[in-house]
């Protein structure tokens, strides 16, 4: 019988889990919208205690990694999922009732809900109330037109 435990981990502890959290934490980067932010990123955040990491094991392997930020609103604060990856990338289904131990922490720390950026089909999976939708367009500078040359033949 697989022995599963998921916990926060102490800021002061990170690096000694970090090489093989980050590993999960790039995979769930890589559908994060322009790039904006790294593992890196996350390891610095977590360090300075703006976003915290939970990790999930299997038997004392580590299967997943979840990334978690207080945010502050003007009425209320929240907390907001980041990324959550699994080894497999699949099984997050025997890993959702550990979620009630991020409502906790949110509820010490202030919060009056769970938020988190998902896919559409995430969202219905996790069948959660449809807030709103974050739509994103690139913004891009334009390139400087080129200016022709006037020549005898083109007036």
């Amino acid at each position: 019988m697989t022995t599963q435990q998921f916990t926060i981990v102490k800021p002061d502890d990170v690096h000694l889990i970090w090489h093989e959290a980050r590993p999960l934490i790039d995979k769930a980067l890589k559908y994060n919208y322009l790039g904006s932010m790294t593992s890196s990123d996350a390891l610095k955040l977590l360090v300075n205690e703006d976003q915290q990491l939970w990790i999930g094991l299997n038997d004392n392997e580590l299967f997943l990694t979840l990334l978690t930020e207080i945010v502050p609103y003007p009425r209320h604060s929240v907390i907001r999922i980041i990324t959550f990856a699994t080894k497999t990338g699949h099984d997050m289904d025997s890993w959702y009732h550990n979620l009630n131990q991020i409502e906790q922490f949110g509820l010490i720390n202030g919060c009056i809900a769970l938020e988190a950026w998902t896919r559409k089909g995430l969202a219905e999976k996790l069948n959660w109330e449809h807030e709103y939708s974050v739509i994103t367009k690139e913004i891009k500078p334009k390139q400087p037109r080129k200016r022709r040359r006037r020549t005898k033949t083109n007036g």
